[in-house]
C-alpha cells in the first residue's frame, strides 16, 4: 500500500507563496526535500547545494544518493531533520501531519504540496519553485524548451488516425491503476491513447476487469514490483489484445511516477512510440 501511495502522491506542488519582499539570496539555504520529484527539480534548477537532506526515495539523478537521508516520504527521522538546521523542509500529501506540526512548533518552515494533475500544473509548480529558491528566470526557460518539445509531440500526435486503447499498471498485490485524476492519465491521452480505467473512482482494479477492457496496450511501472514477473502473469491471458499481439511494455516508474518538465516531455515521447510505433518525429533524444 505505501508504494501504491507514494506513486500516486510522488509530484508534488508547490502552494505556499513567498511574502513581498523576501529576498531570495537570502531565504531557502538549507532545504529538505521529503519528495523525490522535488529533489530532482531542485537539481534541474541548479540548487542541489542547498540539499542538506532528503527521503531514502530520492535517487535521480544519481548524485542525490549521497545527501543525507530523513527518512522517507511517510516517515521521517525528526531529530536527524532538526539536527541539519534547515530553514526550509518541502512536504508532501503522504507526510505524516505529526513530523509537520512538530516542525512548525520548532519555527522550522514546512512548505507542503497538492497533487499535480497534468502537464500544465506540473509546469506551474515548477515556475513557483523556481521562484521560491531564487531561480525564477531559469525556470522559465526550462519550461520554454519543455512547451516547446509538447507544441512538437502534439503535431506528431495529431497525424493519428485513431486512438490505442492503453492499461497502465502501477502497483501489484492489489493491483493498481490509474484515473483521470493522475497526471499520469495526461501521459496516456497526449500520448494518443486511452486509458481504460479512466472513469473508475479509485486505482484499485482487477485483470478480470482487464480482460473485459481488452486493451491493446498494457504498460507496466516497475516501482514496487517485479516487471518481469508481472509480464509473465499478463501473458497466461491469452485473449487480451494487448498479450495475443506481444504489446506489453515495461516502463521506468521515475520516468512517470515523478517527472521535472523536461522529464516529462522524454517520458511522453517514449509512450508515444509505444503506443504509435509507426510515428516519426517523436524520438526521444534525452533532453
Amino acid at each position: 500500500m505505501k508504494i501504491i501511495l507514494l506513486f500516486n502522491l510522488i509530484t508534488l506542488v508547490f502552494c505556499m507563496p513567498l511574502r513581498a519582499g523576501d529576498d531570495l539570496s537570502r531565504v531557502n539555504q538549507r532545504i529538505i526535500s521529503l519528495g523525490p520529484s522535488i529533489t530532482e527539480q531542485l537539481y534541474l534548477l541548479g540548487v542541489q547545494d542547498r540539499i542538506v537532506g532528503c527521503t531514502v526515495f530520492c535517487k535521480r539523478p544519481e548524485e542525490a544518493k549521497n545527501k543525507e537521508k530523513v527518512g522517507t516520504i511517510i516517515e521521517i527521522n525528526l531529530e536527524k531533520v532538526v539536527s541539519l538546521s534547515p530553514d526550509l523542509v518541502l512536504a508532501t500529501p503522504l507526510t505524516n501531519l505529526r513530523y509537520i506540526r512538530k516542525l512548525e512548533k520548532l519555527g522550522i518552515k514546512v512548505i507542503r504540496f497538492p497533487l499535480a494533475k497534468d502537464f500544465n500544473q506540473l509546469s506551474i509548480q515548477f515556475l513557483q519553485l523556481g521562484e521560491i529558491v531564487g531561480r525564477k528566470q531559469k525556470a522559465e526557460k526550462i519550461i520554454t524548451v519543455a512547451g516547446n518539445e509538447m507544441k512538437k509531440i502534439k503535431k506528431t500526435v495529431e497525424q493519428i488516425p485513431k486512438k490505442t486503447t492503453v492499461f497502465i499498471q502501477v502497483g501489484a498485490n492489489p493491483l493498481f491503476t490509474v484515473n483521470k485524476d493522475s497526471f499520469v492519465h495526461d501521459f496516456i491521452k497526449l500520448a494518443g491513447g486511452i486509458n481504460v480505467a479512466g472513469r473508475v473512482k479509485a486505482g484499485f482494479y482487477s485483470r478480470e476487469k482487464v480482460l473485459n477492457d481488452n486493451p491493446e496496450v498494457i504498460i507496466i511501472a516497475t516501482m514496487g514490483i517485479i516487471g518481469e514477473e508481472e509480464k509473465g502473469i499478463w501473458q497466461k491471458y491469452k485473449t487480451i489484445n494487448a498479450v495475443k499481439n506481444n504489446r506489453i511494455y515495461i516502463i521506468d516508474s521515475y520516468a512517470i511516477c515523478s517527472p521535472t518538465p523536461l522529464s516529462f516531455v522524454d517520458a511522453l515521447k517514449e509512450i508515444v512510440q509505444i503506443l504509435h510505433p509507426e510515428l516519426k518525429g517523436v524520438q526521444n533524444d534525452g533532453n
